[in-house]
């Protein structure tokens, strides 16, 4: 992120003086700088006693912040995607279409298990390492959390997710007008809302979270 150099010049300046950070921040608020690159601006310079501001290194680079964040949220999708593909699978056995050859559909229900469980393997543990190597980053440096690219790509996984739960919400209702609600039709739906709805739900509490921690 950017950070304006008459921002970072005002805080520097303010703290020069002895101003507390609070104040500083509460004051650009009020001008009506945003939240985000005032918390940026201010996470430059170390909370740390010295009379005059000591400026923070950077980090970490933009092509290795960016890497992460995409194997983390590339891996996120495979995993969903591959868990709702398996538990559609179980859900067809279960419950089958007539309409659907029995021969044909076991065999291209084992490949789809198959395929499914291998992706799940590989991607899902991926997943986890990174995400738990990249929250003990941020717990490290809290300005891990104003990144670009983590902001940019968790708006646009809570805006797929937003537009599944409306897709899903909006066939429930079609089918309900046309009389067409079955056993297997309801629970790949309650599939695809609890996957979607858990991920909705995960990325915008840790929103929140970095809203109040601002």
């Amino acid at each position: 992120m950017a950070i304006n150099e008459e921002l970072t010049n005002f805080l520097k300046e303010g703290l020069e003086r002895g101003l507390p950070r609070e104040q500083l921040e509460e004051t650009l608020l009020e001008a009506g700088w945003p939240r985000d690159q005032v918390r940026s601006a201010l996470g430059g310079f170390a909370d740390i006693t010295f009379p005059i501001p000591v400026p923070r290194p950077n980090p970490y680079l933009f092509a290795r912040e960016a890497f992460v964040y995409l194997v983390l949220f590339s891996t996120l999708y495979v995993s969903a995607f591959n868990l709702g593909t398996l538990l559609f699978q179980f859900i067809d056995q279960a419950f089958p279409d007539p309409s659907v050859d029995p021969a044909f559909a076991l065999e291209a229900r084992r490949e789809a298990i198959r395929w499914a469980i291998s992706l799940l393997v590989v991607a899902f543990p991926v997943f986890v390492f990174v995400s738990r190597t990249n929250d003990r980053a941020i717990r490290q440096d809290p300005r891990r959390r104003l990144s670009k690219v983590r902001r940019w790509l968790t708006y646009l996984t809570l805006f797929v997710a937003a537009s599944i739960l409306i897709g899903t919400m909006t066939d429930i209702v079609y089918n309900l007008l046309s009389g067409e609600i079955t056993t297997r039709f309801v629970l790949r739906v309650l599939t695809v809302g609890a996957i979607v709805g858990s991920i909705f739900r995960y990325f915008l509490q840790d929103l929140r979270k970095e809203e109040n921690a601002e």
